[in-house]
């Protein structure tokens, strides 16, 4: 499955296009993760904790639209939009 955050794919021909598809992912809070992640705002860095759950969350949702494009017969999901 293509994936792109583009319009296009270079090369290639967009001959149809089968609708819209969404991916989400919820992750859940974790307090000893939430504790230290507030000691990293204190002294300072990155929160490697947090930063392991986005990208988590990322594929999670990635994944999800994939499966969906799939289901309609889509070999590619363009205009990839991630927040």
């Amino acid at each position: 499955m293509i994936t792109s955050t583009t319009n296009t794919i270079e090369g290639r021909e967009i001959t149809e296009y089968r609708g819209i598809v969404t991916g989400e992912a919820i992750l859940g809070t974790n307090i000893f993760r939430d504790i230290f992640a507030g000691i990293r705002d204190i002294v300072g860095g990155r929160s490697g904790a947090y930063e392991k759950a986005l990208r988590e969350a990322r594929e999670i949702a990635l994944s999800e639209m994939q499966d969906e494009a799939r289901k309609l017969g889509a070999n590619a999901v363009i205009g990839i939009d991630l927040d």
